[in-house]
């Protein structure tokens, strides 16, 4: 079902994307649908949630794949972080402004930062030696700034190059 209300919004956009709607294009009924999601807000968040962990898998792919070294380390986190944060689609951004305002997109939000930033201690941390906590908050400012790359890129504002390679002296500059 999440794949065709993903396929409803890459065609008609986000304010054509209801259960009742969703129920059609999947082939199921509606008791199915607003058994599985309860409402609009919670198909938006199982969706956003959704796009999100497949953002994370190809985050964590891409830095299993990379070198070890410090320098060789924080070129990947960068390169990989812009990339999968860089949703050039908009699905993600469009999902998430649906669900502006919501306190349950605030939620959902904060739990998704909270993995990137535990994604960036452990990466980061081995290179600092830096205690947990400075680690964290450290990373939660690093996990901002390439949520605003990002943003920028999808924007238009700057190409991806750039903002990977600003990322990675953010990181670099960073790091004691």
């Amino acid at each position: 079902m999440l794949g065709a209300a993903l396929e409803i919004i890459r065609t008609e956009g986000a304010d054509c994307l209801t259960l009742g709607h969703l129920a059609i294009r999947a082939g199921v009924s509606k008791p199915v649908v607003y058994d599985h999601f309860g409402s609009r807000s919670g198909l938006l968040i199982a969706l956003y949630r959704w796009i999100d962990t497949d953002r994370i898998d190809t985050f964590r792919q891409a830095m299993a794949a990379a070198a070890k070294g410090r320098d060789e380390t924080i070129a990947s986190l960068a390169d990989a972080y812009i990339r999968c944060a860089a949703d050039l689609t908009g699905e993600f951004h469009i999902v998430g402004a649906a669900l502006a305002g919501s306190p349950e997109k605030a939620e959902v939000y904060e739990e998704l930062l909270g993995q990137s930033v535990a994604m960036f201690v452990a990466v980061l941390r081995p290179f600092s030696g830096m205690s947990e906590g400075a680690a964290t908050r450290l990373c939660t400012g690093l996990v901002g700034a390439g949520e605003a790359l990002s943003a920028a890129i999808v924007g238009g504002r700057i190409v991806e190059a750039d903002a990977i390679a600003t990322f990675g002296d953010i990181i670099r500059g960073s790091l004691p």
